[in-house]
Parts: C-alpha cells; structure tokens; sequence
C-alpha cells in the first residue's frame, strides 16, 4: 500500500516508520537536517527497548511523490494551509487524504448536518484556503492520542499510546477506511473506525485546551498545573466553558472534569507540546486549540470569558516570540 506522510515530524515519523516497519511502501516529506538524516540512515524509532530503522523514501517536495493511496497530513493545524495547494495538485481520484491534527479541525462542519452544514471556521482554515483545495470527499479523519518526539535529525522517540482513532467525516464506516485500519493495526496500532469522531475530538480537547496554554504561560508541567490550585481552577473553568460549547453542538461529555483532569494529574512532570513549541521558539497551536472554541462559543452564542482571557495572552506571547525570532525557557540559576 502507498502511503506518504507530509510532516514526519513527532507523530508523523512514528506513523511512517511503524508502518514502514510492517511492509507499507512509505514515502515521508521532510526538509533540513531532518530530511538529510533520514536519506543518509533511515528514519529511525526508539520504542520501549528496541530501534526500528525503518527504509523510507524521503523528498523535500510534495510535488515529487507521485500517485498515492494514503496522504497523511502529519503536520500541525497552523501548517495546513500552506501545503494544502500543494498536496491537491497530486491527488489521484482514488487518493485519501488522512487529517492528524490537534483541535478543531477545519473540516468539523463538512458533513456535519444541520444547520451549520458547510459553515467555514475562521481560526483554523483562514480565507478557506484548505477547504478550497482538499476536496472533502477525499478527506478522512483521525485522533491522534500517541505522544513521541523528535530526538534528534532522523530519530523519533515514541513515549506512550499507539491508538489513531479512525473516521469518515459524515461518520460512515466505509469500506476504504477499513483497508486502511487494518494496515494501521499490522503496524501495531489501535485504529478502530468510529462513528463519531468529532465526540473524540472535544474529549481530547477539553485538556489541549486548557493545560497547553496555561502551561506555555506559566512553563509549568501537567502535574504543577493541578496540584497548584488557582491553575487547576483554571483548567477546570476553562473546560467547563468549552463543554458548554460541545454540548451546544450536540456533543455529549461521558467523562467528568474532575476525572480528566486527575488522569492529567497523573502523567507527572510533563511539558505539554504548545510549553514544548515555546521553549524551542516554534509558532504555537492557539488558534486550533483554543481560538476554534472561542470561535464556535460565538456561533452558538455561549460566553468564554475564562478561554478568551488565556487566548488574548498567549497570543500576544505567540507574536512575541515571532516578531523577535525568539524562544522563551525557564532555567536554573
């Protein structure tokens, strides 16, 4: 099976060399030192005790991977846009294009029904250049739960989780997306289809949303933030507003707050991926995390002012770093 994944970053390199690994013809599209490093020594994995080098091809250009079954978008929200042109100009009729980012996704309203059917979000697809370029009936889905990191050029660690929760958008369990399932669970995955994806997406975000920015601001751990009690105050009101939000939409919340937020408790000592994205001088992931749930809280017409507080100042630390090509970290004295 021909599958290529644009962004082989954390979670697109695990992607890419577990199914490599299982015997999928796997293409990865990088660039810099990481590129270099995958053409000179395979992509390698660091998984419990043991090392994957696994044989990709590896190109600098979508424009060079040719015709493909499985494009997956491995890259982060705010990075969509950019090459969402350049992936519609090598889609084949029979191409899917797979969606793993954190968030609210650009597509939540496609395929939606009722009567926000087709509505564009701002925050995560600006001008509608995504939708524009990516024809829906192409785009499949995921949940992303895995957590790994880039070690070095070339080398990804994988630290916990192996389940990629699978979907069609209008929440069918098709045919074509079950092929790909399977390839996934070869691979050593859990990758069910569900029938309600977008019900994942907001269990997943309620923490995103809440421990990512707070945790950017105040360059604490998951495990500082709830043990410290204003910040798991915090956390707990900004999730309280964003549930609203989701149930106004349909969503329908099985776990308690006080339960997700002492499973957070319980990672320890763990910097979130937007704390990660400071201290390295990345752009950070406010606009799908938290910008998408302001957004849809004025859409339905549900107040978010402990959301829209966090979101003014982390925005304003995202220009910061930007404007000055900066990286912020708290060091020892």
């Amino acid at each position: 099976m021909r599958i290529c994944v644009i962004g082989a970053g954390a979670i697109g390199g695990l992607l890419a060399a577990k199914l490599a690994d299982s015997g999928e013809d796997v293409s990865v599209v990088a660039r810099g030192p990481h590129l270099a490093a995958i053409r000179a020594d395979g992509l390698v994995l660091h998984e419990d005790a043991r090392e994957i080098s696994a044989h990709v091809r590896a190109l600098e250009r979508i424009a060079d991977v040719g015709e493909q079954e499985l494009i997956v978008l491995g890259m982060k929200a705010h990075q969509v846009a950019a090459v969402a042109p350049d992936v519609a100009a090598i889609l084949a009729p029979q191409t899917l294009v797979l969606t793993a980012q954190n968030g609210i996704p650009w597509w939540y309203f496609f395929k939606h029904g009722g009567p926000h059917e087709g509505v564009r979000l701002e925050s995560v697809d600006p001008g509608g250049v995504i939708a524009a370029h990516l024809p829906v009936e192409q785009v499949v889905a995921s949940v992303v739960y895995p957590a790994a990191e880039i070690e070095r050029p070339g080398v990804i660690r994988h630290i916990e989780g192996n389940r990629f929760s699978l979907g069609e958008l209008d929440g069918s369990k098709s045919e074509r997306l079950m092929r790909f399932s399977e390839a996934f669970g070869k691979a050593g995955f859990k990758a069910p289809v569900v029938s309600d994806l977008r019900a994942e997406i907001w269990t997943k975000l309620l923490g995103n949303l809440s421990f990512n920015p707070i945790s950017a601001l105040t360059h604490a751990t998951l495990q500082d933030i709830c043990r410290f009690a204003p910040t798991r105050a915090l956390a707990t009101n900004m999730m309280r507003e964003a549930q609203a939000v989701g149930e106004a939409f349909g969503i329908r919340f099985r776990i308690g707050l006080e339960k997700r937020i002492a499973g957070a408790e319980a990672v320890g000592a763990h910097k979130t991926s937007m704390l990660q994205d400071v201290e390295a001088g990345r752009a950070i992931e406010a606009d799908a995390l938290i910008g998408s749930v302001i957004e849809l809280g004025r859409l339905a017409g549900v107040a978010t002012p402990h959301m829209d507080a966090i979101y003014a100042v982390v925005k304003l630390l995202a220009r910061t770093l930007a404007e000055t090509m900066g990286r912020l970290a708290v060091t020892a004295a």
